[in-house]
């Protein structure tokens, strides 16, 4: 269960909580010193300038405050669903407040699935960055190693995908500190420079932004598209609250983070006034000689930290996906038997790893996947902003006005940060942009060939009130034991039932036809979740309701039915699945090779068995063949 935001913590708990968020909500955000001012000045339109430096500081320090401080801190974070936090939270409490509007409903719908589907983009170009931009202060420290950049990125990243399979239970405790001390190291390093130039500090008036941007406003909108690096991770403060409540992330984010991270920017900017030939990477250029290996083993840890928090997100998110049916069953693993939010998925991990590796060696520098980068975060803030509205207004009932001013100021930001990047789609924005229209067009084929499957599945159907009515007018056998029905359709006749019946000629002593039901909430009670009707003759009709972050497991589930009056013995328990066969035809379904990619998708689904976390050794599944 999410951990609430409202609780009293004590000092202690407030403690061991903001450190935990330091270590896994603001990794990917702390390591944009490494990359995003670099980035500002790599492609020399933007002259090296005292007057432009002052600028893009400004920029960079009114970017941190209006976008991370004042949206998301201050704003998102308070719309909670239950706790959770992140897109899908968002979605799911934005498509509630209308749900009286069915067709604004389906587009906030399709829009927040496509914000989901471009994170998958953006899943694949954080960690190759980082990394990337970590080793790449070896070529500081010894110019002649830049050949070895890509070859030690990828083995970094090998390893960190190999050992996701054990979980990060083990090593999850050393997140917080070490990026503790990364934040420290960069607040550290800015302060050296800022010392050396303190007026360097007169960039956080707003003056210098506005200046820069009115002298050269061509420049400067080029310029957005890299100062928004500085911003990257933000979506995690948002997506994390569950897992850490909200104070933590305040506390962590002005106590810690901002402050270090303006150091470090202003400390960088500091530098280059002074030193400008140190542009090709200002951040490893601030570091004296005989500290330079050991910042690079600590940007590299820090980076690594920010992936595995990204590659965590990544499962699940997947899992909620899932659980509100826009993807298929995959087969997903626990990798602590304390927590259950600590998952594992073969397919995402591997398939995200495949994207990393080839992002790595196409692209081949942090600078070039930065064109990459900004476009996916853009996206999803502006998504973000979008749904926000419709929360604060339908959910709320705050007065249109207020909406209209609260959301606009920050959606027409968002709006000319992705102005900003949509010219870079050219040279690298394409990437993550392909990797979100890839699995939008995966989810949303799964989740129309779901309705069509489920329609035609209807419309053969057999109610399950006056079947049961004529099999007990002459009933057949009845065997000792309890027979569970899956099925995906309350009120209709399993079709394992009907096979069951036809071949073996018997019913078990008690019949339970259990439908589960995922909602657009994050968590259901237990004391919630179970619905039974009776149908007589010891036939139950059950509906599980489940949150899209409950945990699918129906044995534990149906052991509180004995507080109905239902008794199960484990041991004497089987469970029926209906296991269908897609077959695509020619008609007025979807188009041919959507049908086809769903039947392939739906072949190639994990059993519901595992899914439902049903005992394997207890699963009769029986098939038959359906045409959509």
């Amino acid at each position: 269960m999410p951990h609430s935001s409202n609780a009293k913590l004590s000092g202690s708990q407030l403690a061991a909580l903001t450190l935990g968020a330091i270590g896994i909500v603001y990794g990917d955000i702390g390591t944009s010193p490494l990359y995003a001012l670099k980035e500002v000045f790599a492609h020399g339109h933007l002259q090296l300038t005292p007057e432009n430096i002052y600028g893009i500081l400004s920029m960079m320090f009114w970017t941190l405050t209006v976008v991370v401080t004042l949206k998301y801190v201050t704003l998102i974070l308070r719309a909670d669903n239950n706790g959770e936090g992140g897109l899908i939270a968002m979605l799911a409490l934005a498509s509630t407040a209308v749900k009286d509007r069915p067709a604004l409903r389906g587009r906030l719908l399709a829009i927040g699935i496509f914000g989901t589907a471009i994170f998958f983009g953006d899943g694949v170009i954080t960690p190759a960055i980082s990394v990337l931009s970590a080793v790449e202060g070896m070529e500081v420290a010894a110019p002649g190693l830049e050949k070895a950049v890509v070859p030690v990125t990828l083995i970094v990243l090998t390893l960190l995908f190999m050992v996701q399979k054990h979980g990060t239970g083990g090593i999850g405790k050393f997140f917080g500190p070490i990026t503790m001390l990364w934040f420290g190291v960069l607040a550290v390093l800015g302060l050296q420079h800022i010392a050396e130039n303190p007026a360097v500090l007169a960039a956080m008036s707003p003056h210098h932004a506005l200046g820069f941007m009115y002298k050269h406003p061509h420049l400067a909108f080029v310029a957005l598209g890299a100062v928004i690096l500085c911003a990257t991770g933000a979506e995690a403060l948002y997506a994390d609250m569950g897992h850490f409540g909200k104070r933590p992330i305040r506390l962590a984010w002005f106590g810690l983070v901002m402050p270090s991270l303006v150091l470090n920017y202003f400390g960088q900017g500091a530098m280059l006034l002074q030193h400008p030939e140190n542009v090709e990477n200002p951040f490893f250029e601030m570091a004296p000689q005989w500290a330079l290996y050991p910042l690079v083993g600590l940007a590299t840890c820090a980076t690594v930290i920010a992936s595995q928090a990204l590659i965590s997100a990544a499962f699940s998110v997947t899992k909620q996906v899932i659980q509100l049916g826009y993807l298929p069953r995959l087969r997903i693993l626990h990798t602590s038997e304390n927590e259950t939010g600590q998952i594992y998925i073969p397919f995402v991990n591997w398939a995200l790893y495949g994207c990393i590796v080839m992002a790595v060696i196409f692209f081949g520098s942090s600078g070039k996947l930065a064109a990459a980068y900004g476009i996916t975060v853009t996206i999803d803030m502006l998504i973000t902003t979008v749904m926000t509205f419709f929360v604060i207004r339908f959910a709320w009932k705050l007065s249109l006005p207020l909406c209209i001013f609260a959301t606009g100021f920050f959606f027409t930001i968002d709006l000319v940060y992705f102005g900003a990047n949509v010219i870079k789609v050219i040279d690298g924005g394409w990437f993550p942009l392909l990797i979100g229209f890839i699995m939008f067009s995966l989810m949303m084929t799964w989740k129309d060939g779901r309705h069509l499957l489920s329609e035609r599945l209807r419309s053969d159907a057999i109610d399950l009130h006056p079947f049961l009515e004529a099999v007990f007018s002459s009933p057949p056998l009845r065997v000792a034991g309890t027979a569970v029905f899956l099925n995906a359709d309350a009120g209709t006749t399993p079709n394992a039932l009907l096979h069951n019946l036809k071949h073996n000629k018997v019913l078990h002593q008690q019949n339970l036809f259990v439908t589960v039901k995922s909602h657009e909430v994050p968590w259901i009670k237990q004391s919630e979740q179970l619905e039974i009707e009776s149908l007589g003759n010891d036939c139950w009709q059950v509906m599980l309701h489940l949150g899209f972050k409950n945990e699918p497991d129906v044995p534990a589930a149906l052991t509180h039915l004995k507080e109905h009056g239902v008794e199960l013995n484990d041991m004497e328990t089987s469970y029926f699945l209906s296991r269908d066969i897609v077959i695509p035809t020619i008609g007025s379904g979807m188009a041919p090779w959507r049908e086809k990619l769903f039947a392939s998708m739906h072949r190639n689904a994990a059993g519901a068995a595992d899914f439902l976390s049903l005992p394997t050794n207890r699963v009769v599944e029986l098939g038959s063949k359906v045409e959509i």
